[in-house]
């Protein structure tokens, strides 16, 4: 039996407020082979943590403060730290494109620190100053429309009395 912790919460400002709700589940166990072959994988974890800030450095240029916060818990750290290589460099994109992705969402996520370091590996990759400044723009195009989008469809419906016809809503 597994006992599972759920967040139910909802966010107030800057705060997010809720209770945690305890359950207990019967998962199913990981397979034998599984679990030992993670198990092997992080007996090597100390050390692959080492290299991670090494080649974080190399890299960006800096190591970042969450990752030597989170090297403390090593499991975690090499696991979070293969998943955000993996997702931030996809063979579909170059060094330099899938920065200027990742400058876009930092930018639309409000992650002024990421920003900081995005940009320096974003230059460090190739990319200049002209389309660094523009992808900033069209994050900030696009997060525009968070507030715009509904306070207008707000806006339409009271004062025309209507909803607003959306593309793409068959």
């Amino acid at each position: 039996m597994i006992v599972l912790l759920i967040w139910a919460g909802q966010k107030f400002g800057e705060i997010w407020r809720g209770v945690f709700i305890i359950c207990q589940t019967d998962l199913p166990a990981m397979k034998p082979e599984n679990r030992d072959l993670i198990r092997t994988f992080l007996e090597s974890a100390d050390s692959m943590g080492e290299d991670i800030l090494e080649d974080s450095e190399e890299f960006f240029g800096c190591v970042p403060p969450i990752l030597r916060i989170m090297r403390e818990r090593p499991e975690f750290f090499v696991f979070s730290s293969l998943k955000d290589f993996y997702a931030m460099r996809p063979e579909s994109l170059d060094a330099r494109t899938a920065e200027l992705v990742t400058i876009a969402a930092a930018a639309g996520a409000g992650a002024e620190k990421c920003l900081k370091v995005h940009i320096n590996a974003a230059l460090r990759a190739g990319a200049t100053r002209d389309e660094i400044l523009d992808v900033i723009f069209i994050a900030a195009a696009i997060g525009q429309t968070k507030v715009l989008a509904p306070s207008l469809r707000t806006f339409t419906e009271i004062f025309e009395g209507r909803k607003v016809e959306e593309p793409f809503d068959d």
